[in-house]
């Protein structure tokens, strides 16, 4: 992230106030961009204050991570402070004249609802301004039941989590793709064609009064994994990981270079859909032999070692196009059998790697995060703006 050096913070310092539910919000409007922050440099100090966490960092030190002036950061926390973003978090002593103010992130200042629409399931989250989760609803869901019951439905478990709450920076939404995450805009959706076309956030938005963001189900997750811990998981914060989730479909998000990469048309990640057994059995795609249907055809026969190679040919497929620095596996099948998954994918690695004379494959481990990673990734569609990461 660049820093931009500025010693008038005053013009852009502010964040737009936290927009209660249903008060002057465009109905499927601009998403991220309402919560955009009108100063990058606030974005930095935000997220510094973030990171920060309960113990705080001082306006000195803020000064001196960001290259901002004091003045400059003087003007953007006693703006951040205005708007109920900041908080003193006491004194520390100085090497030299009074003790230091620290300031740190008040985390309810704002909440971000993260929602995923799977084939069968919903699971909604809502997480405070640190991106820690603070309410949980699930409940079954029929994605092939029509968009007005399904939107409805999600409607009615995002009231009840907000119900209280005040502070609502909007929803993100994950569901399977394909879709235009820039749109907010379903394409044909493995399984369901009759969402080709279906303005998603444009009805939910409407309907709920907040901002809506939309993104496939691996893109929110690996967003969440980024910026959660994830690049961490890659041993470098500029890293490349892939995260492949296998539940009722199998799907890939893709991080590169720290940035979740989604495609010139938003479509990248259709993992599932590479065929490697041309005359394999129909997949709901329209094609032969993919892998989606591989997989979850050896899963259904209780042959989770065949599964496991299955999805270890295609992440070797990936790692082999792409170079990346490790492998994530999620999503409910790969929580019933992580360990047959672990090994199974990591063997083929292993076996590729030593054909091309490299001692070891690119590591293979499962995601953090559970079943709900894919909800707490969809709120960091939100969270993520506030602090100047997140869009890529």
């Amino acid at each position: 992230m660049a820093y931009v050096n500025s010693n008038d913070a005053g013009s852009g310092a502010g964040l737009p106030g936290v927009r209660g539910r249903g008060r002057g919000v465009e109905a499927g409007g601009a998403g991220v961009n309402l919560l955009a922050l009108r100063s990058h440099n606030a974005a930095l100090v935000l997220d510094l204050l973030r990171t920060a966490g309960p113990a705080g960092i001082s306006r000195l030190e803020l000064a001196e991570r960001t290259g901002l002036t004091p003045q400059a950061v003087s003007k953007i926390t006693a703006r951040l402070r205005a708007d109920g973003f900041a908080a003193e978090a006491g004194r520390r002593a100085s090497t030299g004249g009074k003790p230091r103010t620290v300031l740190r992130l008040v985390p309810d200042a704002g909440h971000a609802v993260g929602l995923h629409l799977d084939r069968d399931q919903l699971t909604a989250v809502l997480c405070d301004l640190t991106g820690a989760v603070v309410g949980e609803r699930k409940a079954p869901l029929d994605l092939g039941g029509g968009a007005d019951a399904v939107v409805e439905d999600a409607a009615r478990e995002v009231e009840a989590l907000l119900t209280g709450v005040a502070s609502v920076l909007g929803v993100g939404v994950a569901l399977p793709g394909p879709l235009d995450h820039t749109q907010g805009v379903l394409h044909r959706v493995t399984g369901f064609p009759e969402w080709d076309g279906f303005p998603l956030r444009d009805a939910l938005a409407g309907r709920l009064g907040v901002p809506v963001v939309v993104d496939k189900d691996t893109n929110a997750a690996a967003l969440g994994l980024a910026v959660g811990g994830g690049l961490g998981a890659t041993g470098n914060g500029s890293g490349s990981f892939a995260y492949l989730h296998l539940g009722t479909g199998l799907g890939a998000g893709l991080v590169i270079g720290g940035t979740v990469h989604r495609g010139a048309r938003t479509g990248a990640g259709e993992f599932g859909h590479q065929v490697i057994q041309l005359d394999g059995p129909l997949c709901g795609c329209g094609d032969r032999g993919c892998v989606e249907v591989l997989c979850l055809a050896a899963v259904a026969r209780g042959a989770v070692d065949e599964a496991a190679r299955v999805l270890g040919v295609a992440a070797a497929n990936l790692v082999g196009l792409l170079d990346i620095d490790v492998v994530l596996l999620g999503g409910r099948t790969v929580a019933a059998h992580q360990e047959d998954f672990v090994r199974g994918v990591g063997a083929v690695l292993d076996e590729r790697a030593r054909r091309e004379g490299v001692a070891a494959g690119v590591p293979v481990r499962v995601a953090p995060g559970g079943e709900r990673g894919v909800a707490e990734g969809a709120a960091q569609l939100l969270l993520g703006p506030l602090f100047g990461w997140g869009e890529g």
